[in-house]
């Protein structure tokens, strides 16, 4: 039965996740980069001055980096060591390539979505802020499109709960520890009858529940204030190691970034047949591009409608930051480590294990230092993304529930369950799970920046002929 379910899965996962979503996607990026003149390479100077100074006078219940940090405790996860090396196995080195394009167009995508976030938004009198897709679904394109502001909630609280929320996360987690503290399974323990796990795997999971409990019991300001403490934190700490693998083998780069770019057009060609066509490595790469910063999902834009703010091109600006900080910088440092180390042709390995191979033999350090290291930085940006991917699905829940508070306190409980079992569950379902639901929710997003494509320009447009008058 467990087999039919994972197969019934990847062929919807195929189905979904097929040419014409990656399209929709990719040329929507595209549409909005020209439509604003190429904003994301203009104006990017500018988002990354705003992205650290709050701005003055605005409502909302957190700061603009506050809020900035909430998205990137979301994105910033399990995509940016495993999405990455998942993508590199299946598609190649050339997968990078597309994950990079898709982010470069992403960007203008993420700025579109923060400038609708805060011009839709609601903040009732005592500051409560809520608003994203499902608001500007239905205030920008009319009463007449409800239906599908609330078919994004319901795929948004879907994704926080049986995809990128939680069971992904967890899953990574606890093959991060057990591949560090128990890689033999020497200490296991029979689990709910379903199987033999190692006891590192089974602690985990239970303090781990206990952590994300004491954190989303309390709300987005407890979320954003432990955000704005771990996220740039556990930024630093990878990029730092990365960038270090890389000067290490910088003989190496050179030839690395041609084979990305060679074989994202002829991956068979440069990989022996290991691979399949350049639409393998295309689609491998924007899902996982996708899937780690998010651009076009819709999801940034309900942390970005908390913001303090009351501009909307202010807050876009600072929401598209979070694209180039994720794929750009992160994931590009992930994708050069194994491919400079050729951990992705490494037979037998997958998910973590590759990039922890990159790690072991692309740094001057023992196997048991980096090891720890990759361990910790996975288990940081898990975490995080488990507590941002709590506040989307409960502001998509509250959406649909006028906010019940009675739903939303069971929903959080919920989710801590979901936490709790996440170890359990297998590998490629989880990861098929979560890609169904990224397209599902990222289909009506998608067709509504379509749709107000003309209202972000005329809002840019506005905005930076006040700002150009002050200078």
């Amino acid at each position: 039965m467990f087999t039919q379910i994972d197969a019934f899965l990847k062929w919807f996962d195929g189905i979904v996740w097929g040419v014409p979503l990656i399209l929709l996607i990719l040329c929507g990026g595209i549409y909005l980069t020209f439509r604003l003149g190429l904003l994301q390479l203009r104006r990017l100077p500018l988002a990354l001055r705003w992205m650290v100074k709050n701005e003055d006078g605005g409502q909302g219940e957190v700061s603009s980096f506050g809020a900035l940090c909430t998205a990137l405790s979301a994105t910033i996860g399990t995509g940016n060591i495993i999405g990455v090396a998942t993508a590199i196995c299946e598609g190649g080195p050339g997968a990078l390539f597309w994950m990079w394009l898709a982010a470069f167009f992403g960007m203008a995508t993420k700025y579109a979505e923060g400038v609708l976030a805060i011009k839709y938004r609601k903040v009732s009198s005592d500051g409560h802020a809520l608003g994203g897709p499902f608001y500007y679904i239905e205030h920008g394109m009319g009463k007449s499109w409800k239906w599908m502001a609330w078919l994004f909630a319901f795929f948004g609280v879907g994704v926080g709960l049986f995809g990128i929320g939680t069971f992904t996360q967890v899953n990574g987690i606890a093959s991060a520890i057990q591949n560090f503290f128990d890689p033999q399974k020497i200490w296991t323990v029979s689990v709910f009858g379903i199987g033999e796990y190692s006891w590192y795997v089974v602690v985990a999971s239970f303090i781990l529940a206990i952590c994300v409990a004491l954190v989303v019991i309390g709300g987005i300001q407890r979320i954003s204030s432990v955000a704005q403490v771990v996220v740039p934190f556990m930024a630093v700490l990878y990029i730092v190691f990365s960038v270090s693998l890389v000067i290490y083998n910088y003989k190496l780069v050179p030839q690395a970034v041609a084979l990305i770019v060679q074989s994202a057009f002829n991956p068979s060609a440069f990989t022996g047949g290991v691979v399949g066509t350049m639409i393998v490595a295309m689609q491998k790469g924007i899902a996982r591009g996708i899937f780690s910063n998010e651009a076009g999902l819709g999801s940034a834009p309900i942390a970005a409608a908390a913001a303090q703010t009351k501009e909307p091109v202010r807050q876009g600006l600072v929401s598209m930051t979070g694209t180039f900080i994720d794929t750009i910088v992160i994931c590009t440092l992930t994708g050069l480590s194994i491919v400079i180390t050729g951990a992705w042709q490494q037979p037998g390995l997958e998910g973590v294990a590759v990039t922890t191979y990159a790690f072991q033999n692309g740094l001057p350090f023992s196997n048991s230092i980096t090891a720890f290291v990759l361990m910790l930085c996975l288990v940081f940006f898990a975490f995080t993304t488990i507590l941002g991917w709590d506040y989307y699905s409960e502001r998509c829940l509250e959406y649909l529930t006028n906010g019940n508070r009675t739903i939303l306190t069971s929903f959080r409980w919920l989710y801590i369950l979901a936490v709790f079992i996440g170890p359990y569950m297998t590998v490629s379902a989880v990861w098929t799970i979560a890609d169904i639901f990224n397209a599902l929710m990222a289909l009506p997003n998608m067709i509504a920046i379509f749709a107000l494509s003309g209202v972000v320009v005329a809002e840019t447009k506005d905005f930076f002929d006040r700002y150009t008058n002050r200078l």
